[in-house]
């Protein structure tokens, strides 16, 4: 492979994963993952599913192992996808798969069907001259990664059989930057409890959407450090949902309040739940009721940054630069599979790929025109952590 490359492969089994539309809880992934299948057997890839604690599959993983001793690294890309929306919104089929005007158009053509082709392709070229490399390369295809749940890398990092990986690089859209880092999260489920009673009754009860009220005030009005060190972002603080009631004639005795707040490294879980237990105890001082209100956290994931001079990022951050790219390194507000494999003490950059219009929003599709360098640079970055 070369830059110069005709990469109408690659365009044309990105779109065959768009018209296998596999958006997460919404459609069977059976045949986005038979599209890949086909097309790794029919290349002579070794391949093989990964499944989940209800042996669900997951995900497909490609392993090429070198013919040298190294370490191992990995090129992720989910293959399931963000919902439609209103489709009525779209100027074409969502499922389109097709190309227009030089932009390959569907939901999953930038969040990361384009990506999960292309390092297909890099592997299919890797396999053909394994004995040369350190280590090995293994290709994480994510058909649950959409959900959050991340299933995909979780049995990944599962499996015994698989060998654990020195970074990941994630193939997100976006020709300008690298993300080598990410606010991490702490979420909570708050139950908040009061007295049943009728609304028409002459005893005056606060039931528990307006106890929920003012723990989402609370919350809201909670003093959070700004950013400080070598960290970019500020922690941040939402509500994310405050679901109660069962009708117009009760008051409510329970309603539920979702608080997810992004951790820093001066700002981690801890602090996030000590936040959260200040303004409940507030809450149930100055607010009576039969039962304290609960907190159930649901998940944490750590921050991470990688340094520029730190694996994986220095590989594609000198690749783009090699191959004539002013692309800087950035740290992400929203989380990703990175803060996952942080937290499994593995580095990773999650963003290097195309330009692209409606993510996870109507009309996506990615700008084909920059397809070979961004080819260029992964292939470039690979071969270099291998030692080709």
């Amino acid at each position: 492979m070369t830059r110069d490359l005709d990469l109408s492969s690659v365009v044309e089994l990105a779109g065959e994963l768009i018209r296998r539309p596999s958006r997460a809880g919404v459609d069977d992934h059976e045949p986005v993952l038979a599209v890949l299948e086909d097309w790794l057997a029919g290349h002579g890839l070794p391949h093989r599913r990964l499944h989940d604690d209800a042996r669900r599959p997951v995900a497909l993983l490609v392993e090429i192992a070198g013919g040298r001793p190294g370490p191992w690294w990995a090129l992720d890309a989910c293959v399931d996808t963000a919902p439609y929306g209103d489709e009525s919104a779209w100027s074409f089929p969502p499922d389109a798969g097709d190309v227009v005007d030089g932009r390959l158009r569907g939901r999953g053509a930038a969040d990361s069907k384009l990506a999960a082709a292309l390092f297909c392709h890099i592997a299919a070229e890797l396999h053909g001259r394994a004995g040369e490399l350190r280590g090995g390369l293994a290709v994480l295809l994510d058909a649950d990664e959409h959900t959050g749940g991340f299933g995909g890398a979780r049995a990944y990092l599962a499996d015994p059989e698989a060998a654990r990986p020195a970074g990941v690089m994630i193939g997100y859209p976006g020709l300008e930057e690298v993300v080598v880092g990410g606010r991490g999260l702490w979420r909570a489920r708050i139950a908040v409890h009061a007295t049943s009673g009728h609304s028409g009754s002459r005893r005056a009860t606060v039931g528990a959407v307006s106890r929920a009220a003012h723990l989402v005030r609370l919350l809201d009005e909670a003093p959070l450090p700004g950013a400080s060190g070598e960290f970019p972002l500020p922690p941040k603080l939402t509500v994310t949902f405050c679901h109660g009631g069962e009708g117009f004639s009760v008051v409510p005795d329970l309603c539920e309040v979702g608080a997810d707040i992004r951790t820093t490294p001066g700002f981690g879980a801890r602090a996030a739940e000590a936040l959260v237990r200040t303004a409940v105890s507030e809450l149930d001082e100055r607010s009576p009721a039969p039962r304290p209100t609960e907190v159930r956290a649901v998940a944490a994931w750590p921050p991470y940054r990688l340094a520029e001079d730190e694996q994986p990022a220095a590989a594609l951050l000198g690749a783009a630069a090699g191959e004539g790219l002013r692309v800087r390194a950035k740290t992400a507000g929203p989380s990703n599979i990175g803060n996952l494999l942080a937290a499994e003490g593995i580095p990773a950059t999650a963003g290097f790929g195309l330009p692209y219009e409606g993510l996870h929003g109507v009309d996506e599709r990615v700008h084909l025109a920059d397809l070979p360098v961004v080819h260029a640079v992964y292939r470039r970055a690979v071969l270099g952590l291998l030692g080709a």
